[in-house]
């Protein structure tokens, strides 16, 4: 291919080829020795003694010059003989065979194989080769081969040459010399007027051979004929001669002048056409004096419109002479012609001249389009090279001069463009800065090659064209206008490739004959499409379009290798490239991809397309794209590719989770000391639990990190996969990944439907105990090969740090415009900020969910039970029993049961307790109801055991609680006792629970209300018999040590109810009442209790918790002594119930149960009569006298005359267990109808011993008859203050009867 070298118009062009069954490696090996050779000097060639005009083109003596070669190793095209004369420097002037030889004997094949494929390449009436030679580098040779006897086209190198290259450079001296020759002898015959005539004939002329040319009309003397080898025409000197006379150099520079030259030359033609090819020839052959020379003159010749291409043939090879005169120079400093003006402005200025000279041609015949187009493409290439190379060599010197005239076979890149940072944004602006010459000059000029007229080019040279364009551009570090260029040169390459293929099947076809119905199928060939793949791959990934976003792995690769853990696939990235630009080079990279063909490759780049342009796609392309894949993935599959894409849908598994187990199956992990006894279960209800066997879901999964599954037995895990696509999206396989203990699970197929979130169970067993851990998910699409998908457990600290990922990337969207390629997503995420970020996440180690696998768990079902339909109906405190029948339905044994229970009056009491809103009184209340009136418990049992395939038996006692609803009993099971080898860990077991859970309904029937404390009545009830039977347990001796307690109950129920109040008291007969209360009605109970005093210690306690809290704050705000009465009040209720027990029996029936009493509240009056006073009082009348004369009382009445003085005894008695001082305070109502001796108030007592009495006497006077009431109380005398402690009363009824 044409590398469109600046100076490629000064270079001779030798065509190297591969002779015989010659390797390509070992071709290229000699070849590159032969390539070494890109200058030779003039003074190094031979020149050859001949005096005739082969001599005309030879080099001087003593030259100085340099001859410039090229090798190319493809011939051109047929049609390009067309330029044989006007750029002789655009075909091979000389053919070098490459072979290999081991024996003489076939040396004659060598030279027909050569001759034969020379004849091919150059059919007759071809102008060039001027001189060809074949290589024949002996190999392997045991006894040589013979030169003798050769033919002179073939020239052997032996095996043990010592320098080969020498002779290599000689040879090809002695080649140039021979086409030197040669130009001579086509100079002469295009001196001639019929070769001018032939020369002038047409735009794009070429010469018959000898023996086809007419004779000379202007000669008297015809042309002999004259033999032709190798086709082409060889003229001798003395047949030339009859023609016209050798024209002769006057000069040093070779120049005849005019007046001769037109003597020997007709007048009907112009005779700057031939002065340009021989300035050509004097170019080629290192001449740049003389070519300079024949240029001018060729110039002044060249006006007419016909010679347009011409004269602008001639500019361009003028244009080359600087440069090579430069580089033979040595040195870039050259002078301007003009002050101010830059070096290369001359050259610059030709090239540009001769580009609107091509432009400017009026095409006469349609089959010139082809080469006006392909020299103008050619002109325009050529200046573009030359500020190209200037500007990538920073400036006018040698570095600019090597690259214009670098001839190897591929375009040559300066090392300021070949190290790793040359297409960043500040080498190539350095590079322009320093050069002059600013990319966008070079890119203008380099715009004007691409045009309509590139479609007359031959697709050779149209690719040509293209590449080097598309070179440029990506030097320049315009991507996007490569992009652009080489689209079309995939257009051109894939037309020729598709074309060669067909024609080579049709061929192959019509050798196979009519086979009837027979489908035959050829091997395709692939030669070629990983370049043609690489390229497609390079143009959409300028334009944005990720095509190895998808890989192409073998079948054979391990699906953990390629497993994806990232989980930033939700952070926004911002879109590259324009959608509608991107979706269109997709679609030709599928075609093109389809064309070769290539199965995969179109499976990779449709699969790659909608996983990076989804969201650009519309929902016909993502059906396209999507089946194309799918017949392209079958059809590789059928033909056995070996290789196969990775799965391409992003991340299909959104999350995994573990089913929950069935709540009779589920483990539970107790610690082995859960099996010691405990002293009270109290402090584990009021936490929130009633017994450490208490299954808490929430409690567990806050405590226990693992979860517990059961090996052998089911697993399900919820696999969520999600489809972001329009199509149903199909999925071959679908499995879990694990690690740990052996787990066994077969993989599922499923159909995930469009744009949604599809549900999927995954089940399997664990085999062994340990450690199982849920990696993820191995996904695997139809025709592709499986790929596992990680789904690591995020952290809080991972999250933190997504979400503030996510927030920077859209914080810094649009604030930073990136170069080049560093705009691409994929780029980006390789910056150095994410690559520290990642590693940093690497080193911690990733955390998946995680299962415990204890060993196999016995199972446990209930069989029957006494409750119907489960469903309890109980009265307020009824106490009742129901018993569950257990059956063990596994192979393992059961030694340990134990039974929990739960009720909906549990969770409010619990939480109320924790919120503390309450105050100490309903704290403790609360406290007492969950503790010590449960609404389940039994007896424990240690000593249960259930054989499998046995049944047990177990009774459940019931306490009917208002408010609860619903209740559960848990029976906790285990197999402890296992066998040491079993039993991997002694320090825990695992239990199973089995739940059955009661609707409870619970009857509030009756309600007390009401509660008094009464003074025991100091008078007798009366003498009637049946009274006193009746009321026995309400009588009692000594009235002023006893109260009456009384309680309202009321039956709401439709039942009548028998309530009976029992006295329990301490040191106290026992006592009983009993009432029948009808429906609707109420009753009350009274029963007298003992007075009681409780000591001052006891009292001063706070109110206690029935909890381990150490204390509890009262959210009421009192003061000290309201609290210190509070207090009081609290013990003595709760020393007034335990002296009492309330039971109700329903009437005519067996259910029974407690009443309860603690509703009711103790005032302040109630507790002054309950309590023990100090101090005991007994009021007595006596008259006067010695001894005192008691007066008349009856029904606990005194009847004292009236106007006599009579004597009011008082009896004080200390009821304390300490020595007090006490007073007195005496009152009679009404006073003013009494008279008394000395005061009523603070009649001292004194000092009184425990248990100790003393009596004081007043004296009083009634002075009228009527009822008075006389009342006495005493005080204790306390660090100067007094209090009461005690009282008496007495009533007395004064007649004047008496």
């Amino acid at each position: 291919m044409d590398t469109h070298v600046f100076a490629s118009l000064a270079q001779i062009r030798i065509l190297l080829v591969p002779i015989g069954s010659i390797s390509q490696q070992t071709f290229e090996k000699y070849a590159s020795e032969i390539r070494s050779f890109d200058a030779i000097r003039l003074g190094d060639i031979a020149v050859e003694g001949t005096k005739d005009e082969r001599a005309r083109f030879q080099p001087k003596s003593l030259s100085t010059g340099y001859l410039h070669l090229s090798f190319p190793s493809h011939p051109p095209p047929h049609s390009h003989q067309a330029l044989s004369l006007i750029r002789p420097s655009q075909l091979p002037l000389a053919v070098i065979g490459v072979t290999t030889c081991s024996h003489s004997e076939a040396l004659p094949e060598i030279i027909s194989q050569f001759n034969g494929t020379v004849l091919d390449m150059f059919p007759p009436p071809a102008m060039y080769p001027l001189a060809r030679n074949c290589f024949v580098f002996e190999e392997d040779s045991s006894s040589g081969i013979s030169p003798g006897g050769q033919h002179p086209e073939l020239i052997i190198f032996p095996e043990m040459m010592g320098n080969r290259k020498l002779h290599i450079g000689t040879l090809l001296g002695e080649i140039c010399s021979k086409i030197f020759g040669e130009f001579g002898v086509l100079i002469q015959r295009l001196e001639s007027p019929l070769g001018n005539e032939y020369l002038n004939a047409s735009l794009f002329p070429s010469l018959p051979l000898l023996t086809d040319m007419p004779p000379s009309m202007d000669s008297k003397d015809t042309l002999p004929p004259l033999p032709s080898h190798s086709s082409q025409p060889e003229l001798s000197k003395s047949a030339l001669s009859k023609v016209a006379p050798a024209m002769k150099r006057n000069s040093s520079l070779g120049v005849p002048t005019v007046r001769k030259r037109l003597s020997a030359i007709g007048a009907a033609s112009s005779h700057g056409r031939l002065f340009k090819v021989m300035a050509d020839c004097f170019l080629l052959a290192g001449r740049t004096e003389d070519a300079l020379i024949w240029y001018t003159e060729a110039l002044q010749l060249l006006k007419s419109p016909l010679d347009t291409i011409w004269n602008a043939s001639a500019l361009e090879g003028m244009a080359t002479i600087p440069i090579l005169d430069s580089w033979s120079a040595g040195h870039g400093l050259q002078t301007s012609t003009s002050v101010g003006r830059e070096p290369w402005s001359d050259i610059a200025d030709k090239l540009a001249q001769a580009t609107i000279l091509y432009f400017k041609v009026p095409p006469s015949d349609i089959d010139n389009y082809q080469f006006l187009s392909y020299l103008y493409c050619c002109c325009v290439l050529r200046h573009t090279s030359l500020l190209f190379a200037i500007w990538s060599a920073k400036g006018w010197g040698p570095l600019a001069f090597t690259t214009m005239l670098q001839p190897g076979p591929t375009p040559y890149l300066p090392p300021t463009l070949s190290h790793n940072e040359s297409t960043t944004w500040s080498n190539l602006e350095r590079l322009s800065s320093m050069s002059g010459i600013p990319r966008t000059t070079i890119s203008s000029l380099l715009s004007q090659v691409h045009g309509p007229w590139l479609l007359h080019l031959g697709s050779r040279e149209r690719v040509s064209v293209l590449e080097a364009i598309a070179s440029t551009y990506s030097c320049l570090g315009y991507r996007r206008k490569e992009s652009y260029i080489l689209r079309e040169v995939l257009g051109c390459i894939l037309d020729l490739i598709v074309c060669g293929r067909e024609e080579d099947a049709h061929t192959n076809m019509r050798s196979f004959g009519i086979k009837g119905t027979v489908g035959i199928r050829l091997n395709e060939s692939s030669d070629g499409n990983e370049s043609i793949l690489k390229l497609i791959k390079h143009v959409c990934k300028v334009l944005g379009v990720h095509l190895d976003a998808i890989q192409i792995v073998d079948d054979s690769s391990d699906p953990m290798s390629h497993s994806e853990a990232d989980d930033e696939s939700d952070i926004y990235r911002e879109p590259f490239g324009w959608p509608e630009l991107q979706i269109g080079v997709v679609r030709e990279s599928v075609a093109v991809a389809e064309a070769l063909p290539d199965f995969l490759a179109v499976a990779q780049y449709a699969l790659s397309s909608l996983k990076t342009l989804q969201e650009f796609l519309e929902p016909g392309d993502q059906y396209h794209l999507y089946s194309t894949a799918a017949r392209a993935m079958q059809t590789a599959r059928r033909r056995g590719a070996t290789k196969a894409v990775e799965y391409w849908s992003g991340r299909p598994v959104v999350s995994i989770a573990l089913a929950p187990l069935p709540f009779v199956r589920l483990p539970i992990e107790k610690p082995i000391s859960a099996l010691k006894p405990r002293t009270s279960d109290s402090n584990a209800i009021l936490k929130g639990g009633t017994d450490p066997f208490l299954y808490n879901p929430r409690r567990m999964n806050a405590t226990q990190g693992k979860s517990l599954v059961v090996q052998g037995e089911l697993l399900e895990f919820i696999v969520i996969v999600q489809n972001p696509y329009v199509f149903d999206m199909e999925l071959h396989s679908l499995s879990l990944s694990t690690s740990g203990t052996p787990f066994e699970s077969n993989p599922i197929s499923l159909v995930v439907p469009a744009r949604s979130y599809h549900r999927v169970i995954l089940s399997g067993k664990a085999l062994t105990t340990g450690s199982l851990i849920i990696r993820g998910c191995l996904v695997q699409a139809p025709g592709g090969i499986p790929r596992e998908f990680v789904l690591p457990l995020a952290s809080e600290e991972e999250e933190e740090r997504l979400a503030h990922k996510r927030s920077a990337a859209l914080c810094e969207a649009g604030r930073f415009k990136y170069f080049g390629l560093d705009s691409f997503s994929w780029r980006k995420n390789q910056s150095p900020d994410s690559s520290s970020g990642s590693s940093s996440r690497s080193s911690k180690t990733p955390s998946f969910l995680e299962c415990k696998v204890v060993p196999e768990q016995p199972l446990l079902r209930i069989r029957r039970t006494t409750v119907t339909h489960g469903a309890l109906m109980l009265y307020d405190g009824e106490m009742s029993s129901i018993r569950i029948t257990f059956e063990n339905i596994s192979l393992l044994p059961i030694d340990f049961v134990r039974l929990a229970f739960d009720d909906s009056t549990i969770s409010p009491a619990q939480q109320a307790l924790a919120e503390s809103e309450m105050s100490v009184f309903e704290t403790y209340e609360t406290e007492y109801a969950l503790i010590h009136r449960p609404v389940f418990s039994w007896i424990k049992n240690d000593s249960v055991t259930i054989a499998p395939g046995r049944k047990v038996t177990l009774s459940i006692n019931c306490f009917g609680k208002v408010g609860c609803t619903e209740g559960t009993i848990h029976a906790s099971y285990s197999y402890i006792h296992r066998n040491p080898s079993d039993s991997e860990e002694n320090s825990v077991f695992h239990t199973r629970q089995l739940s059955y859970p009661l609707m409870v309904t619970v009857y509030r029937m009756l309600e007390s209300h009401g509660l008094d404390i009464l003074p025991y009545p100091s008078y007798p009830l009366g003498n009637d018999d049946n009274v006193m039977k009746n009321s026995l347990d309400l009588f009692v001796e000594d009235n002023g040590a006893w109260c009456l307690f009384s309680i309202d109950i009321m039956n709401t129920y439709g039942t009548p109810f028998e309530v009976s109040l029992e006295r329990v008291q301490e040191d106290v007969p026992w006592g009983e009442t009993i009432v029948n209360v009808p429906p609707g009605s109420t009753s009350r109970l009274v029963i007298p209790l003992k007075k009681f005093l409780l000591s001052d210690e006891h009292i001063s306690r706070p109110i206690p918790t029935l909890s381990d809290r150490q204390f509890v704050v009262d959210k009421t705000k009192l003061s000290e002594a309201e609290q210190q009465m509070q207090r009081e009040l609290f013990w003595y209720r709760e020393e007034l119930f335990k002296c009492l027990r309330c039971q109700w029996r329903e009437a005519g029936g067996t259910r029974y149960g407690d009443l309860s009493l603690r509703q009711q509240r103790l005032t302040l009056t109630m507790l002054e009569i309950l309590r023990t006073e100090k101090a005991g009082i007994q009021l007595t009348l006596v008259r006067p006298g010695n001894p005192a004369e008691p007066i008349q009382h009856r029904a606990g009445k005194y009847h004292p005359p009236c106007s006599e003085l009579v004597y009011v005894r008082i009896k004080v008695t200390n009821l304390t267990k300490s020595t007090l001082v006490f007073t007195l305070d005496v009152n009679i109502d009404p006073r003013e109808h009494v008279i008394h001796d000395g005061v009523l108030c603070d009649i001292p007592v004194g000092r009184l011993e425990v248990k100790e009495s003393r009596e004081v006497e007043v004296a009083i006077c009634f002075l009228c008859h009527g009822r008075f009431e006389i009342l006495a109380s005493a005080r204790v005398l306390e660090s100067g203050t007094s209090s009461g402690t005690g009282s008496a009363r007495l009533i007395a009824m004064v007649d004047t009867n008496t």
